[in-house]
């Protein structure tokens, strides 16, 4: 489910109050939650939690974007070994965690994803980005195809922790797939609300759990090669710098906000995840 059909749902239940949704910069991680543009948003992970709530939604499959007369057009499918030979646009706003970044290094690193994705329409290199951000800056000089190996974008739906807004409870609610008598029963309910909060979290936990055994697997398979060096470059020393991504607007995903009398609550819209 998208952020828009989440924002139907939620006029179809709550008409009497507004919601809008807005763009976020693509490595939002929560500051637009600290800084009380919106209240709940939907962002790229990781993100500093400390006095945020975060659910983890879904877990975005990237894509590798190129011209359309460039020879990946050629393939049924694509791994990141395919780009040994070729140049890769690493923007700065890219949320992708590479552990070892494939292909040979761009002269510059662009600041962000729609100028790397200009970058590669003139014909210098590709660029691995979420499938959101891929159809977000869409060029009908580019196309793109998923790409296996590469990491995925995790996407998750963010608010502040100590924030007991009603609306944010109903958003969360439609967000996660409760029907309107669920929704009212939780409310009515505040231990069974509790319990769902504990299932999510242990949810959480395990998906955790089973990325970092992915992550590990994949250093081990690693571990016995050697990083290239003459007239390639190994992928060390072009890491990204901070700790938070984001998406939900990620690049053009968005949040969204509702007005209840004189307060302003938001609620949240995935693309630039997004979520982004």
């Amino acid at each position: 489910m998208t952020p828009a059909k989440w924002v139907n749902l939620w006029k179809q239940r709550r008409s009497d109050t507004p919601i809008e949704l807005i763009p976020l910069d693509a490595l939002d991680g929560g500051t637009s939650i600290r800084s009380q543009q919106t209240t709940v948003s939907l962002v790229r992970l990781p993100v500093d939690r400390d006095g945020l709530h975060a659910i983890e939604l879904y877990r975005e499959t990237p894509v590798v974007v190129f011209p359309k007369d460039h020879h990946f057009a050629a393939a049924d499918h694509l791994s990141v070994t395919d780009l040994h030979d070729e140049v890769l646009q690493y923007p700065l706003d890219c949320p992708l965690e590479w552990d070892n970044i494939p292909g040979l290094p761009a002269f510059e690193r662009v600041e962000t994803t729609k100028m790397a994705l200009e970058v590669v329409a003139a014909g210098v290199g590709v660029v691995v980005v979420p499938q959101s951000l891929a159809r977000l800056h869409h060029r009908k000089d580019l196309t793109y195809l998923p790409i296996e190996g590469a990491p995925f974008s995790p996407v998750a739906l963010v608010w502040e922790e100590f924030d007991d807004n009603p609306d944010i409870e109903e958003f969360v609610g439609i967000v996660r797939g409760r029907s309107t008598n669920s929704s009212r029963a939780a409310r009515s309910n505040p231990e069974q609300q509790k319990s769902d909060d504990k299932r999510v979290a242990a949810k959480e936990k395990a998906e955790r759990a089973v990325r970092v055994a992915e992550k590990q697997k994949r250093l081990a398979q690693r571990g016995s090669k050697t990083s290239r060096t003459g007239g390639t470059r190994a992928g060390a020393g072009r890491g990204k710098s901070g700790t938070s991504k984001a998406a939900g607007a990620a690049g053009g995903g968005r949040s969204s906000k509702s007005k209840t009398g004189g307060t302003t609550a938001k609620p949240a819209r995935n693309t630039k995840r997004k979520s982004k």
